[in-house]
């Protein structure tokens, strides 16, 4: 048997750029066309597919999961659950796309319910993501076994993108985008109609920066942000003194700031005695 000498970079080199561009476009990265990555494409699909419209019942959350696993998404049970889940939690998205039924987590960090415990259906704001379908708005691809066709992006009239923004980590590339307000989005595309050449300035009469969920104050150098798509933005929360019943109010937290840290470091920093004034 004859044997062949080959480098090792030779090898290395396309093995790794074909996995590093399966993690970007298959898992981690949004795609920019409908702003959802793979499984979130799967989960919206698989639900508007099998009927579970927001007018409809909700189904329990394991039979869903179970759909999606079967059908679309090979992956394990617990990682579609949970995507599925952080779809609902309005203290995480800005715009839910899937209503839950049952505990599904809390800001303070707490977990959902197993899976056989909730239920859930989709938002009528995702079913703006999905109509149009048979229409053949869109290219479809086979599954992953060949016995059903998928989807390879939604119709999505729904700037999910834009209005709910996406992070991830991929090979090589990372992607961090805030959500911002549906009406701010609404108002700048009737701009962009209006007047095609705006420019970021004319946008940002428009669009006063990202919206949270949580509310709270936001800044940054937004004209650098949205015009080279990098930059850094700083969240605040919101307190409210009342002076009469010597009381601070905390109105708002940071986004993706578990309520329950927030408490204990303020505890933390009154016996340590960095917070002086504080009686309870």
């Amino acid at each position: 048997m004859s044997t062949k000498k080959v480098e090792i970079n030779d090898i290395i080199k396309p093995a790794f750029l074909s996995y590093a561009m399966s993690t970007i476009l298959e898992r981690a990265i949004s795609n920019v066309l409908d702003g959802l990555k793979p499984v979130h494409r799967r989960i919206l699909f698989s639900m508007f597919n099998d009927g579970i419209l927001h007018d409809k019942a909700t189904r329990k959350s394991a039979y869903i999961v179970g759909g999606i696993i079967g059908r679309y998404h090979p992956h394990g049970d617990v990682s579609v659950y949970d995507a599925s889940v952080r779809m609902g939690q309005d203290f995480n998205i800005r715009y839910p796309m899937i209503v839950g039924q049952g505990n599904f987590g809390s800001i303070d960090n707490d977990p959902p319910a197993a899976m056989r415990y909730t239920e859930m259906r989709l938002s009528a704001l995702a079913e703006e993501m999905l109509y149009d379908l048979e229409k053949n708005t869109v290219p479809f691809i086979p599954n992953f076994d060949g016995t059903v066709k998928e989807p390879t992006i939604l119709p999505a009239k729904f700037p999910f993108l834009m209005a709910n923004g996406s992070s991830g980590i991929a090979v090589g590339f990372s992607c961090d985008f805030p959500p911002h307000n549906l009406n701010e989005i609404a108002d700048a595309l009737l701009l962009e109609l209006k007047k095609p050449k705006s420019t970021i300035d004319d946008i940002l009469t428009i669009i006063k920066g990202p919206d949270f969920p949580l509310g709270g104050i936001v800044s940054g150098d937004f004209k650098t942000i949205y015009s080279t798509g990098q930059g850094l933005l700083h969240i605040y929360g919101k307190i409210e003194q009342n002076e009469k019943e010597h009381t601070l109010t905390i109105t708002s937290i940071p986004y993706q700031t578990a309520k329950s840290a927030i408490v204990s470091q303020i505890a933390q920093f009154v016996r340590d005695g960095k917070l002086l004034g504080v009686t309870d």
